[in-house]
């Protein structure tokens, strides 16, 4: 079993920056990929950013990149996404999952940003941004 605690959400004007944290713990084999996902009202989870923990290789939706950053840090169990210059069409409910599956790439491991490859998810935390 694996348990994720996200915080760190909240209200931010367009342009603004947040900070999400999640908090993981449990079985280390089933968490070797890290993701950060989201949903708004009557839209599908999106996956938006994603990390292969171990070699710390992160992969981003087209819509965040260059705005957003996945990163961790171990010590803490801890995995972030830092995000800038954000915008109303990035409100929604944002979640932290944890999987094990992967692809490669030569001898560079990646993780999915398709929902269906992660079991364990956080409760989801609000973000709104306001033009």
């Amino acid at each position: 079993q694996v348990q994720l605690v996200e915080s760190g959400g909240g209200s931010v004007q367009e342009g603004g920056s947040l900070r999400l944290a999640c908090v993981v713990s449990g079985d280390a084999a089933s968490r070797g990929c890290m993701g950060w996902f989201r949903q708004a009202p009557g839209k599908e989870r999106e996956g938006i950013a994603v990390i292969y923990s171990s070699q710390n290789n992160a992969n981003y939706d087209d819509s965040v990149k260059g705005r957003f950053t996945i990163s961790q840090d171990n010590a803490k169990s801890t995995v972030y996404l830092q995000m800038d210059s954000l915008k109303p069409e990035d409100s929604a409910m944002y979640y932290c999952a944890a999987g094990r599956d992967y692809y490669y790439v030569g001898v560079r491991n990646f993780c999915f940003t398709d929902a269906v490859y992660y079991n364990y998810w956080g409760q989801g935390i609000q973000v709104t941004v306001s033009s």
